[in-house]
């Protein structure tokens, strides 16, 4: 046994050698892909987009259905935009659906972001050291806002939905504060359409004489929202306030508010509960970073049926307060999680797992280094994807239709490349996504069903074209406000 071990050993450092080398460089680096391969991608994506019924076959399947589990390697049957099936050994004829070899892959649901001011695509890190006051607030809101026209709040939210779908968003709760008239409006809800991902248009405030909120919540309800078999609902983005929470009482819609305490100035804890007792918090509604908050205030809001959405990067760098995942968890809520905006920090949801992981880690391990008994338990990498998908669609009011995959819901999913030499050999699969992966690794998605990205591209989208519109955009923007850039500060 011990000659054997001596002989593997120097066979081994003696290839390992001849690798360094480059002895065997043909098998590390084989040729790059011929004009035959293109051709097969192509008909694979053709065969995607034409057929009614699609199987993923032989991933690791992550369905964060506790009920359904997961399989460290199934197939997922999807049938005319929805999850038909999941378990291993699905047999289809070849013909009848397109086949897809999921091997070496995980298959998750797809990342919810439950509060995103979308129209800011086009100012992507133009505030790159920026606080919330004073910098957000005079620059972005009191002097780039008002200088979108309809065209560039276009641009804008197209900017940042194509970007989230490219890094592995399938849903969002848009609240762009852009609706400068109703022609803003338009084309806010436009955009989204055009985008393809899901989303929850949460009808906000604007700027300039031409601003019509919130009295037309009513014509866009009945312009794009008359039918529930869609992609976009709607909500109001309010705060917290009883005139807009009785007008989204009145309209039948959820309201999406910005909520937190920062005493003395600011007390929005005393808001809720006045608001409470004008029997006005209702189930389906959004509390959005409810930083500082004691526990009545939470249990306002848990009792209330109410969804919080946190920000914790966004809330740490900019100075919005002390993130409350841990205040959320002690009050019996689970939070969704949202990118906020992009004029500082990118709305990639594996930082922002790995960043909700790491503030709740580092301020419940302080508190032990402290001497503190009876510690709350550190967050795993699984409740992270759960905050990030079935939480997120919860706190969307879409939990019915997505947010697992559980067969007869829609099909928002995401396909990881698990082979890629940062993330393999593959020892344990949620870990891998939350602590390893980037948007680099969505090979695909899938929102209802349709693709949206395959092998590592946008599909159906001029990304040139849309480039160039973006940065003719953010140009007109800037020149308007007589805001000073500085590409190299």
């Amino acid at each position: 046994m011990g000659n054997h071990n001596k002989t593997s050993r120097r066979k081994f450092l003696k290839s390992s050698a001849g690798l360094a080398a480059g002895g065997t460089l043909a098998q590390v680096f084989p040729e790059k892909a011929t004009a035959q391969d293109a051709a097969a991608a192509d008909a694979e994506l053709a065969r995607l987009q034409r057929q009614g019924r699609i199987l993923l076959k032989g991933g690791v399947v992550l369905t964060l259905d506790r009920q359904v589990g997961d399989f460290a390697s199934a197939d997922v049957l999807i049938e005319d935009g929805k999850i038909r099936e999941i378990r291993p050994n699905i047999a289809v004829s070849d013909d009848g659906a397109a086949v897809i070899d999921a091997t070496h892959r995980i298959v998750i649901p797809g990342f919810i972001d439950t509060h995103s001011h979308s129209y800011q695509g086009i100012l992507r890190n133009i505030l790159s050291n920026g606080r919330v006051d004073p910098d957000y607030n005079r620059d972005i809101v009191g002097t780039l806002t008002p200088a979108f026209t309809p065209e560039d709040a276009y641009v804008g939210m197209l900017a940042t939905a194509l970007g989230m779908i490219e890094m592995g968003t399938t849903g969002v709760v848009d609240v762009s504060q852009v609706n400068n008239t109703p022609e803003h409006s338009d084309a806010l809800v436009r955009a989204l359409q055009d985008s393809g991902i899901r989303a929850v248009f949460a009808y906000s405030d604007g700027k300039g004489a031409g601003v019509q909120y919130p009295q037309d919540i009513s014509r866009l309800q009945r312009s794009y929202f008359s039918s529930k078999d869609q992609l976009l609902t709607l909500a109001l983005g309010a705060p917290p306030d009883a005139k807009m929470f009785a007008l989204a009482r009145e309209t039948g819609v959820p309201i999406v508010t910005h909520v937190r305490n920062v005493l003395p100035k600011r007390n929005d804890g005393e808001k809720l509960s006045q608001l409470a007792r004008a029997g006005l918090l209702r189930p389906r509604d959004e509390f959005i970073h409810c930083l500082h908050f004691p526990p009545d205030t939470w249990r306002l809001i848990k009792d209330a049926g109410g969804h919080v959405s946190l920000s914790p990067p966004i809330e740490m760098t900019m100075g919005h307060g002390t993130p409350a995942i841990q205040d959320a968890l002690d009050n019996g809520v689970r939070p969704s999680l949202s990118s906020d905006h992009a004029v500082t920090l990118s709305s990639d949801f594996f930082t922002l797992m790995r960043a909700t992981a790491v503030a709740q880690r580092y301020f419940v391990l302080q508190r032990g280094r402290s001497g503190e008994q009876n510690l709350p338990p550190l967050l795993t990498c699984r409740e992270l994807l759960e905050f990030a998908t079935i939480e997120g669609a919860r706190c969307a009011n879409l939990d019915s239709k997505v947010g697992t995959l559980t067969p007869g819901k829609e099909a928002d999913l995401l396909v990881l490349r698990a082979d890629r030499i940062d993330v393999w050999p593959l020892n344990n699969a949620p870990g891998a996504v939350v602590n390893l992966m980037n948007p680099a690794h969505v090979e695909g998605v899938f929102i209802a069903g349709k693709v949206k990205k395959w092998r590592g591209t946008l599909v159906g989208i001029d990304e040139q074209r849309v480039r160039r519109s973006m940065e003719e955009a953010r140009d007109r923007v800037v020149r308007r406000a007589g805001f000073p850039m500085n590409l190299l500060g």
